[in-house]
């Protein structure tokens, strides 16, 4: 093992969040690869390294006052062994080859372990939507559209949203998408083609629950692991960092199963609400963050009750379980020390990979229950996939149908990693995605 994973270390230098997900992943499988002659002789591990494709473009457009500018654009198809390329576009300053390479190799198993028809990738730009107007946005969105037309189909390569991408930037990448292929108003060409993207309005064909599906679903996974050990959330002191739309619909299900919620955060430091968020409190987070695209620290103007900590993670606070929810490796080695040491029971992690190597290990040899993001976070791409469903029977499914189907994918989903990892969810996710991705390239 150590010598394949020299080997994949040279020939992917310099990109270490690729790197940082392969080597938890190798890890977990190779036991089951070293025991499976078939998945040597047809070397599926080296080939699920590699993307099928790999695209960059230039995406030029305008400010408000008439200045080109210039981002890179990127989409990374990685694997289509069990359907569609399927993974979401992230606008982000931050965004590189090796972000969006680790975000599409974790979308394999992400999506194979839905039980969906469903192929990995991602893509996105170095875009910063941060401080740019609405016609801005807009603009970038067009151009963006118009150089990742030429490689995404209904039938192909179908984008939901990601960091930076909500319903505002589906919506208007969508519109371009349609007048791009020059579809009219109505009809079957239409519908097929309003179908390359998930996340879409209720108007455009999208689905019920699919805003929520990330955070109610990262909540349905928490409530089975809580009931293998009897237990419910129902007044469990809960920290929830980040206040997007993960962060927001995971605080939401959080109250409605009786949880104490009590901080939420953003770049610039943490909520802590030692009330406890309600309906109310977090209405106003989605008002804040959706539509005045404020600072967090504004929460405390309206409830003076809390406090505003600047500069800091919420992770130092007393709590039972910790959803981070905002970005890849915000807890290092020693957040989750003190995570540990403040009681924390369950880590279950909201935004993709945001736990890193060392913080895992403390985590798992402190006996803390550890869900990590592929199973966790699985249910946007689950509900994206119902999305996919309906389009294609030209349906459109109740919120009460939707949600039911959701906490049914995130059920399956618990119960294959406990099948294949025990108590372990790390390694039960990462065996139970790749035995179904490796056994469908075998098969072929």
């Amino acid at each position: 093992m150590e010598e394949f994973l020299k080997r994949v270390r040279i020939a992917n230098q310099n990109e270490p969040e690729f790197l940082q997900a392969v080597e938890e992943f190798v890890r977990s499988v190779w036991s089951l690869y070293e025991s499976e002659p078939k998945y040597q002789e047809a070397k599926i591990l080296e080939q699920l390294l590699v993307p099928d494709r790999i695209f960059g473009f230039k995406v030029s457009w305008k400010t408000d006052n008439g200045e080109l500018t210039l981002n890179k654009g990127y989409r990374i198809q990685f694997s289509n062994t069990l359907g569609q390329y399927k993974g979401g576009l992230r606008f982000h300053p931050s965004v590189n080859l090796s972000i969006l390479k680790f975000l599409g190799f974790e979308q394999i198993f992400k999506n194979a372990l839905t039980g969906l028809p469903l192929g990995g990738a991602k893509g996105g730009s170095d875009f910063d939507p941060k401080g740019k107007s609405e016609a801005e946005i807009e603009r970038f969105c067009r151009a963006f559209t118009q150089k990742l037309a030429p490689y995404i189909g209904y039938d192909f390569d179908v984008p939901a949203g990601d960091i930076g991408v909500g319903g505002r930037e589906i919506k208007y990448m969508l519109d371009e998408y349609l007048s791009i292929r020059k579809v009219g108003p109505s009809g079957a060409s239409r519908n097929m083609d309003q179908a390359t993207f998930t996340g879409k309005a209720l108007a455009d064909k999208g689905s019920n629950i699919r805003t929520e599906a990330t955070g109610y679903g990262l909540l349905y996974f928490v409530e089975e692991m809580l009931k293998v050990h009897g237990e419910t959330i129902a007044d469990k002191r809960v920290l929830v960092s980040g206040s997007g739309n993960v962060a927001q619909y995971a605080v939401e299900k959080a109250i409605q199963m009786g949880a104490k919620v009590i901080t939420i955060s953003d770049s610039d430091g943490f909520i802590l609400d030692e009330d406890g968020f309600n309906q109310d409190k977090i209405d106003f987070v989605k008002e804040l963050k959706n539509i005045h695209r404020d600072r967090i620290s504004e929460y405390v103007i309206r409830h003076k009750r809390a406090r505003y900590i600047p500069n800091k993670k919420p992770w130092k606070v007393r709590a039972d379980i910790a959803l981070p929810c905002a970005t890849q490796n915000e807890i290092i080695q020693k957040d989750a020390e003190e995570l540990v040491a403040n009681g924390i029971k369950l880590v279950a992690e909201g935004a993709n990979m945001p736990s890193e190597k060392l913080a895992i290990d403390v985590f798992l040899k402190a006996g803390v229950l550890f869900g990590p993001a592929k199973a966790t976070n699985a249910g946007g791409v689950a509900v994206s996939g119902l999305e996919m469903e309906q389009n294609a029977k030209g349906e459109q499914w109740s919120r009460g149908d939707v949600d039911a189907k959701l906490r049914e994918i995130m059920r399956h989903i618990h119960e294959e990693c406990v099948k294949y990892g025990g108590g372990n969810y790390l390694d039960g996710a990462n065996i139970a995605g790749f035995k179904r991705v490796a056994d469908a390239m075998v098969a072929k």
